[in-house]
């Protein structure tokens, strides 16, 4: 007897794949399902950014639920905990096929995550958690990790997505886990960025060369990602947004946004993080000028240099 369960699933093998924010991580990410050779159908708030796609072989769309009126799987990858509550509650909810495949890739609060999963599987499908680390040059090249959460029977099916779009794809158990485990990973990537950039300008102003410090912490103890493969000073590494201005990385207001989550799970499990804390005072204070929220975060550099 053929359930209505395996049709699901047979049409999600053959299915086109919903993409809903295009910003300088989602872009990739879908341009990567195309190149893969899958049916795609894309919404972002830019038209711009939609026509792009386009230009790549995806099908645009007008909006949230036109996507997921022609998706059984669908992959959300907006800013914050308010742009998935819109995504969903404003139009993937009441469009969305029965049995569709959600995989949200935003980085959000994980009770907002927990809710939305709710409201999908009463709505008939199946709701994953996916947040994901490596930032936009892991991006372009198909190579991010994902942290996932949800149900363990349907994460071969995930994987099988997010394969397309990165080299590790790692199930941390229930909904909502993935996202603890990515809050867990900026909060320790925001204060060991704010470290870098505050040793890489001391050792600068000292007399150092920042290309030779550069290359010889990376080669010792104090060795890590922001300082050997995401170095916040300009000209040490090519292609990274400090050598482009701090444009077109992981934007200084979306760190703190992601230190502010953390510090919440820090309050609501009683935990102390003096180091998480600080990071974000250091973060806030910087996101007072509007014109650095708006760059990568790894422009802390240029703002302590330039004390």
């Amino acid at each position: 007897m053929i359930t209505s369960k395996a049709i699901s699933n047979g049409l999600r093998c053959m299915s086109t794949v919903g993409f809903i924010g295009l910003g300088n991580m989602g872009r990739h990410m879908a341009a990567n399902l195309v190149s893969n050779g899958k049916d795609v159908v894309v919404y972002d708030v830019s038209s711009d950014a939609v026509n792009q796609l386009e230009g790549k072989g995806a099908k645009g769309a007008a909006s949230p639920g036109e996507v997921a009126a022609q998706s059984n799987v669908l992959v959300t990858m907006v800013p914050s905990s308010p742009q998935v509550k819109e995504v969903y509650e404003g139009g993937v909810l009441a469009n969305m096929k029965p049995g569709t495949l959600c995989i949200d890739s935003s980085t959000i609060d994980p009770s907002v995550s927990k809710s939305i999963a709710s409201q999908v599987e009463k709505a008939g499908g199946l709701f994953y958690d996916a947040p994901v680390s490596g930032g936009v040059v892991a991006a372009e090249n198909g190579a991010l990790t994902f942290m996932v959460g949800g149900a363990e029977d349907k994460f071969s099916e995930v994987k099988s997505y997010l394969d397309m779009m990165g080299a590790n794809v790692i199930y941390c158990g229930d909904n909502g886990n993935g996202l603890v485990v990515k809050l867990c990973n900026n909060m320790m990537l925001g204060a060991s960025m704010v470290a870098a950039a505050e040793t890489l300008n001391l050792g600068i102003r000292m007399g150092m060369d920042s290309q030779l410090l550069s290359d010889i912490l990376s080669k010792s103890t104090a060795r890590c990602w922001s300082i050997d493969t995401y170095n916040p000073v300009p000209g040490v590494l090519p292609g990274v947004p400090s050598s482009r201005d701090y444009e077109g990385g992981f934007g200084a207001a979306l760190m703190l946004k992601d230190l502010g989550l953390a510090q919440g799970m820090a309050d609501a499990s009683s935990t102390t993080t003096q180091m998480g804390s600080l990071a974000k005072k250091i973060y806030e204070e910087l996101c007072e000028n509007t014109e650095l929220a708006g760059k990568d975060f790894g422009v802390i550099f240029k703002d302590l240099s330039s004390k």
